[in-house]
């Protein structure tokens, strides 16, 4: 500043405003330069030094602030604790709006250049959608009295409705959030029923009304019709122009009941999350039931009756902020040297060393709908990728993890999710977080096999049979009876697409449960489908038919009679185990075809001929020939009888016989693993 000759009364113009900005508050500049006097009163001389007082007096500006408000957590009462959810269907602005909630309440700063804060794994930032529950303490000041505020953010994808499940069990009330543009779509149905499965309160909020083509009021009509609202509780919102944000904050304390819990009897809490920090090993995030929980107290797992003592506690908000106690209502973070999710169990309960309490017993995992192979690329790296698949599950509690090996692919895990996107984001993060380079295999579902074979029912010890892997499925004589997996599927789609929908469901031998018009321009259809039809490409295929309007949501259906059939590869004769599905018998045919033409483009030519046959026990369904290669016998021949040519061709045609004989096949580790990837 003194080489630019800039005046004192310039420099502090300047940095009052640039200190107004970064704390987002207007108070006078007089209070401002009161409290940074000795800031201001230096002289500074390099850039670098600027920058680091600058620093050093807004800490002190804000640090009372902060500080007061953790003293004022540890002192709130029950009766001003709101513990609540913000759900809808994807892109219907969640995280947006639980941007505009932390900037109104302070604990993020007014444009602090990154939307969706809440949102903060890069597979998240990628692709647009939260896929990982978030939490953040907030308070906010009404009719005079300070109120503790705990938010979740959820994600909307159907696959990731286990994140919704598990953050209902430390709620007492929801935010349903539903776009003003598109409307009711089908999880934005599933969540609220979700919602009152549980008797949550519910405050229904309409956003994106500052778009031009948004229409509020027929929306409103919708969820009257469909949910029983009154349209005339419906708070009209603009999250991203933090238009009547104030509002849903108002609504939500005076709507959402205040925790029903007792502070005066021995601790209890309920874990609902956890995620894996490389220094202090397992994070728990808890929603405490009962009594008080201190730093340097023994706590005891009811599920696993491991002592850990508690190494710290922390609120988030969103950023962690060390507490010295937690108190009934309350939701922090404790550290307390868990090491693996085989102790950290999302839905278990944690107590007091040497004390009996009840379970919390109000959340339970959903059971996996889609399974893959997860193998190494390489066996030298099988440690460092189990390591990775230990902490990625204890951050997402839904996967299930069960060794399995291949011949192929060798040693490895079969993992199962709840959709395909699911996978695919549980498989990205392997790669982003960790740096793990996995082979997938192509998903698959779990079929159900009753037994007829006395010897086989014996070794299992029942006469039924799970079975998610082709290699093991016993031969046809052995089985009795086939069932697969059904999902009851809800479809809203505009009226002038309900044809493709329906042939599009059809072809994937889906029956229809109902149709109802939501309106004069949509309608709600229910399906039950077969789980393996839909799990590859089924949304994909619904969005393109529908130009993107239509929406998918599904819920399980159990298990019903069906026609299955294995199906075999063979290559000049020898089944390759490796290569073998289960399919239904009406889809082999199809199947198979798709699956001697891949192969045929993959196998490399050899010395031999190779015939690729696609088999269901002896009947050929589908063959391709790999053609060998032929050297040019004739090629030195000039002239002469023809005999002397046929000659050649017969000893060569007797060579290429004699050497199929006792040839083996060479079928490259490439060739597996791009026929059994997705």
């Amino acid at each position: 500043c003194r080489q630019r000759n800039v005046n004192s009364a310039m420099i502090r113009t300047i940095s009052i405003r640039w200190l107004q900005q970064r704390i987002g508050d207007n108070r006078p500049s007089a209070w401002l330069v009161g409290s940074s006097r000795s800031f201001f009163a230096r002289s500074l001389s390099t850039t670098n030094q600027v920058k680091a007082e600058t620093e050093e007096s807004l800490a002190k500006v804000v640090e009372p602030s902060q500080a007061e408000l953790l003293r004022e957590f540890a002192r709130m009462p029950v009766e001003r604790i709101r513990n609540f959810s913000i759900i809808a269907h994807v892109d219907h602005g969640k995280s947006t709006l639980a941007d505009r909630l932390l900037e109104l309440t302070g604990a993020i700063a007014r444009n602090a250049g990154q939307h969706q804060v809440l949102d903060s794994l890069q597979v998240e930032r990628e692709r647009g959608i939260t896929v990982k529950a978030q939490t953040a303490s907030i308070f906010h000041r009404h009719r005079g009295q300070l109120y503790l505020l705990n938010l979740i953010d959820t994600p909307g994808h159907v696959d990731f409705s286990n994140e919704v499940s598990r953050s209902l069990a430390a709620c007492d009330g929801v935010v349903l959030l539903v776009d003003a543009c598109h409307g009711v779509q089908a999880q934005t149905v599933a969540n609220y029923h979700l919602a009152k499965q549980r008797q949550l309160a519910v405050v229904p909020v309409l956003n994106k009304i500052d778009i031009k083509h948004a229409n509020p009021d027929q929306v409103c009509q919708d969820l009257k019709l469909l949910f029983g609202i009154d349209p005339d509780q419906v708070l009209r919102v603009s999250a991203k122009l933090g238009t009547g944000v104030s509002e849903v904050l108002e609504r939500v304390i005076e709507t959402v009941p205040p925790p029903q819990v007792q502070r005066d009897s021995d601790f209890r809490a309920l874990i609902f999350d956890s995620w894996f920090d490389k220094y202090r090993g397992a994070l728990n995030l808890i929603y405490v039931l009962n009594g008080k929980l201190e730093q340097n107290q023994d706590i005891q797992s009811l599920a696993t009756k491991k002592v850990y003592p508690v190494k710290s506690i922390s609120v988030l908000r969103p950023a962690e902020c060390p507490v010295p106690d937690l108190s009934a209502g309350q939701v922090g973070l404790i550290a307390c040297n868990m090491r693996n999710s085989k102790e950290s169990i999302v839905g278990d309960t944690i107590h007091l060393k040497n004390q009996s309490v009840p379970a919390a017993g109000s959340y339970r995992p959903q059971q996996p709908l889609v399974f893959a192979g997860v193998f190494p690329a390489d066996q030298s790296k099988h440690v460092a990728l189990r390591s990775a698949i230990d902490k990625m599950v204890l951050n997402d509690s839904a996967v299930t993890v069960k060794v399995d090996s291949s011949p192929a692919l060798g040693q490895g895990w079969r993992l199962g999710f709840l959709g395909l996107l699911h996978m695919e984001v549980f498989c990205q993060r392997l790669e982003q977080e960790h740096g793990a380079e996995p082979i997938i295999t192509a998903p698959s579902v779990t079929y159900r096999l009753v037994l007829s074979n006395p010897k086989m029912i014996r070794q299992q010890g029942r006469d039924t049979m799970d079975i998610s892997n082709a290699a093991l499925f016993p031969e046809p004589y052995s089985i009795k009876e086939y069932y697969e997996p059904l999902v009851l599927g809800t479809i809203i789609t505009p009226t002038e697409y309900v044809g493709q929908v329906i042939s599009l469901c059809v072809e994937r031998r889906g029956l229809q449960q109902s149709s109802v018009n939501i309106d004069e321009t949509r309608v709600l259809m229910k399906y039950v489908l077969p789980l393996s039809e839909i799990i590859l490409d089924f949304h994909d295929r619904l969005k393109s038919l529908s130009s993107g309007y239509a929406s998918f949501s599904y819920e399980d259906h159990g298990y019903h009679p069906s026609h299955l059939v294995r199906l075999d590869i063979h290559l000049n004769g020898k089944p390759v185990e490796e290569l073998c599905r289960i399919v239904h018998v009406s889809k082999a045919t199809g199947v198979a075809r798709q699956m001697v033409l891949k192969l045929r483009e993959l196998i490399p030519k050899q010395m031999v001929q190779i015939a690729i046959q696609a088999c269901v026990g002896s009947k050929v369904l589908a063959r391709e020939t790999i053609k060998a290669y032929r050297k040019d016998v004739t090629a030195k021949l000039y002239g002469g009888d023809v005999t002397r040519r046929m000659k050649l061709l017969k000893q060569q045609a007797e060579g290429k016989k004699k050497m199929r004989m006792f040839a083996n096949i060479r079928v490259p580790h490439e060739t597996f693993i791009n026929v059994l990837k997705r």
